[in-house]
């Protein structure tokens, strides 16, 4: 049997480097509750990512639920139903309704042509979601928003240090949200961050509120909070992988490369595009197969790698607006290409170390599924 590919494999600093980060947590005692870790985190990705104001969170998906609270939304969110269940769930848990958007079918990413449709008097925010690292079409999202005076989330979970027209995607919209699970380019263990507009006032205060149970000060608690703070471990493996982190993006990238020379032009097999004025982070590479021209379904590539101790993930599958859990809840909307893309997409293992030689085999396996 040959070894195992995961889809992803988490990058790590050289052992002795993150020793050495944590070796003074030994000596302070401090481990959590914003110590010198975490803000020494906070002002480098400030640096990093081109941005004034940024509040770590525990994870991903309480950046993306606390925004959402602390913007006081009520009624509905246009979103989109290709994306991870969290996006949907933060939305719901904020007693506020998703509606769905349907998707562009070359980039995936929230179709604009649609949205101002479903545009209500109840619709008070958009939260669009940078798919696989393609960005949404921003320009046309802020129009749209700022027409309806509506309120702009981005769930920037595939985008961390990507740029668009020479700009940090972290400054779009009124918020953007980062997730840096152990499976994401940049990684905190679990961790996340939300980058937010000059435009929010009170906003970072009361963010900072619901992280941190309420508390103001030692004697004041003025807010109604959550626990959702960083801690000083996971704070310190941030700094130690931002200091890798163009060097891991940029072994990411010759890894697309090669997927690409092997699996360009294929009949049959659509590749996620290389976006315009975009400087990519490499996050995933998704292909979508159509079974009738390429000669396989999806599901036949799967079993074959799986086959082959190859481990690709159906991403995502199912969308988020099927999901059991909100059958008969919500309305589903008419989202029919994000739908059969869906049932066609599968993403390849994709990670900085992955050998040329494992690409070669991955490849190999889906080139003879075809016809």
């Amino acid at each position: 049997m040959e070894k195992k590919i995961l889809v992803t494999r988490s990058s790590l600093p050289p052992l002795e480097e993150y020793i050495d980060e944590i070796r003074d947590i030994w000596d302070s005692h401090w481990l959590t509750n914003m110590g010198s870790k975490h803000e020494c985190l906070i002002h480098a990705l400030q640096q990093y990512l081109e941005v004034e104001h940024l509040h770590l969170l525990v994870n991903g998906h309480m950046a993306l639920e606390l925004s959402l609270q602390a913007l006081k939304l009520t009624g509905e969110v246009i979103t989109t139903p290709f994306t991870f269940a969290s996006t949907t769930h933060a939305i719901v848990r904020n007693n506020l309704t998703p509606v769905f958007c349907d998707i562009r079918p070359d980039d995936f990413t929230i179709d604009t042509n649609k949205l101002e449709n479903l545009i209500t008097d109840k619709t008070t925010a958009i939260m669009p979601v940078h798919v696989y690292g393609n960005i949404c079409n921003v320009e046309e999202i802020q129009r749209i928003a700022d027409k309806y005076g509506l309120k702009v989330i981005y769930d920037a979970a595939h985008a961390f240090g990507e740029k668009y027209k020479g700009q940090s995607v972290a400054n779009f919209g009124d918020v953007s949200c980062f997730s840096f699970h152990a499976t994401k380019v940049f990684h905190t263990i679990e961790g996340g961050a939300s980058c937010y507009s000059d435009r929010l006032k009170d906003f970072g205060l009361e963010l900072y509120r619901l992280k941190n149970f309420g508390i103001r000060s030692e004697e004041v608690v003025d807010g109604v909070g959550a626990n959702a703070k960083m801690n000083e471990f996971a704070a310190a493996m941030g700094l130690c992988n931002l200091r890798h982190i163009d060097d891991e993006i940029s072994k990411r990238g010759k890894v697309v490369a090669h997927y690409r020379k092997r699996l360009d032009n294929v009949p049959g097999l659509r590749l996620n595009p290389i976006p315009e004025d975009v400087i990519s982070n490499y996050a995933y590479f998704p292909v979508v197969f159509e079974e009738h021209e390429f000669g396989a379904t999806r599901n036949e590539v799967v079993s074959a790698l799986a086959k082959d101790n190859i481990y690709a993930r159906k991403y995502f599958y199912p969308l988020t607006n099927d999901f059991e859990c909100y059958r008969h809840r919500i309305y589903a909307g008419n989202t029919p290409v994000a739908l059969h893309v869906a049932k066609r997409v599968l993403t390849l293992p994709l990670y900085a170390d992955l050998k040329q030689a494992d690409v070669d085999r991955i490849c190999d396996i889906i080139l003879r599924c075809g016809k």
